[in-house]
């Protein structure tokens, strides 16, 4: 590694620490890896509660009771369904100005203009911001397990599931954040990738769900089935092809990112600077 791209690693990792991001990121995924089982519980509780209330209106709610108010697997569901959603959601906005936000800003001028490598600028990016949204993942639901343990009647949630669900929800936060940095990047537009990204984790694993497509094999899909491997203490062969293909989709986004900044020209010319 030259020092050019250890300069860069550094100056990525720096602003991911002084701009409080990463902190924030901290806070936001135990937050609620450590909310959702509690508001579960709290439900279950409040249900016992009421449950004479509800007798007098003819309602039997005892079914109900016990199925959330016992088991530890509802809140790791829950708490992995948010991983995947307001962790996704708040992980792609608050890198924003490291996925492309630079370049709208010109503090990428000066440096390009000296002889910084489009290698040694991107690289960074897709190894400090995905490794660090699939680190969190993986701690969130550890949190979420041991909150839910602590909280739930039954344990019925084990070490391995809850790792093969933490990793899966990890590569597919991974694979988001790639291509909200590719597509940043490549366009110098990083809130409209964000929107993409965001709208994209919403609808298109429902899209293949409706037309019959197998989410197993499919990157979009790992979402989906992080919550099943937590509760089923299993990974799938599938599952872990899904992961692979990731990888390799992950590898092609800085690939496409990569020419896309090779091919752009910076224009010194007139009173505007642009790239």
């Amino acid at each position: 590694m030259n020092l050019q791209t250890k300069a860069c690693y550094k100056k990525e990792w720096l602003a991911f620490l002084r701009t409080k991001r990463f902190f924030i990121l901290i806070i936001i995924f135990i937050g609620w890896a450590t909310l959702e089982p509690l508001m579960v519980r709290g439900l279950g509780v409040a249900l016992e509660t009421l449950a004479p209330v509800y007798e007098e209106m003819g309602m039997d709610v005892t079914q109900m009771t016990e199925m959330i108010a016992m088991s530890a697997s509802t809140g790791v569901i829950l708490a992995i369904n948010s991983i995947n959603t307001v962790g996704l959601i708040s992980f792609l906005l608050l890198i924003n100005s490291f996925a492309g936000g630079e370049q709208k800003k010109r503090s990428i001028m000066i440096p390009k203009t000296s002889g910084l490598k489009n290698t040694a600028y991107l690289m960074p990016k897709y190894i400090i911001y995905p490794l660090s949204a699939l680190i969190l993942a993986v701690v969130a639901a550890f949190v979420a397990w041991g909150v839910s343990a602590l909280v739930f009647d039954i344990n019925d949630v084990s070490v391995q599931g809850i790792f093969f669900g933490g990793i899966l929800a990890g590569v597919s936060l991974m694979f988001y954040v790639c291509i909200h940095i590719t597509i940043g990047t490549a366009t110098g537009r990083p809130g409209m990738s964000a929107v993409i990204c965001i709208v994209a984790s919403i609808i298109v694993p429902g899209l293949f769900a409706i037309l019959g497509a197998e989410l197993i094999y499919n990157p979009f899909g790992l979402s989906l089935n992080a919550a099943t491997a937590a509760i089923s203490g299993s990974l799938m062969v599938q599952d872990a092809v899904a992961v692979i293909i990731a990888v390799v989709m992950m590898a092609i986004l800085y690939l496409v990112a990569l020419f896309a900044l090779n091919t752009k020209k910076v224009d010194n010319s007139g009173n505007e600077i642009m790239i």
